[in-house]
């Protein structure tokens, strides 16, 4: 899988419908997260750059339209020209939740599990003394992972499934994406 849209592009498209930092911030997370993920599978570099704009966009449309979440990112991507294997793959981390687009791809795989992922493994991270992923384990998530109240917004239904999906272990898929994590803070000092 590969694209013509640039990562500037694809920021210049995800900043008109996202202001709010938070929703930026998760954007990038989740667009680290999914390169890591590609290196990691041994993909090259065209494809490491799908992976990320993959991530970069996957909720363009969750802050202005959060009732509409993985359907109107599809007319929106469309009107602007985005390349199809990039709206398939981005509308497909809704599965089961707002579409009927199911992950096939090992690359929508690892997003269905990671998006949700991400915010739980960043919620752990910002409550230890050290509010960083440098020393975060993964029996901290685990522990946090079977704690339903605590950042209760991340689905475990969905990272358990999206982890079943790519056929892992939530102790592998927690790992890679602590790793992937610490990378980005060590980059870009984002946690």
């Amino acid at each position: 899988m590969k694209t013509s849209m640039t990562r500037e592009q694809a920021w210049d498209l995800l900043t008109k419908y996202n202001k709010d930092e938070f929703h930026l911030k998760h954007a990038q997370v989740v667009e680290a997260v999914m390169r890591y993920w590609a290196e990691d599978m041994g993909y090259d570099e065209a494809e490491v750059d799908f992976w990320g704009i993959v991530g970069l966009l996957h909720d363009l449309d969750f802050e202005m339209y959060p009732d509409e979440h993985c359907v109107k990112s599809q007319e929106i991507m469309r009107e602007a020209g985005v390349d199809e294997e990039i709206i398939h793959a981005t509308a497909c981390h809704g599965y089961g939740l707002t579409v009927d687009i199911k992950p096939e791809h090992p690359m929508e795989k690892v997003l269905f599990a990671v998006d949700e992922l991400t915010g739980l493994i960043g919620a752990v991270a910002i409550m230890r003394p050290s509010k960083s992923m440098m020393d975060l384990e993964v029996k901290s998530v685990k522990k946090k992972f079977k704690t339903p109240s605590f950042a209760a917004g991340c689905s475990r239904e969905v990272i358990t499934k999206g982890v079943e999906m790519m056929g892992a272990t939530l102790e592998d898929v927690i790992q890679k994406t602590i790793l992937a994590l610490r990378q980005l803070e060590q980059e870009k000092g984002i946690v």
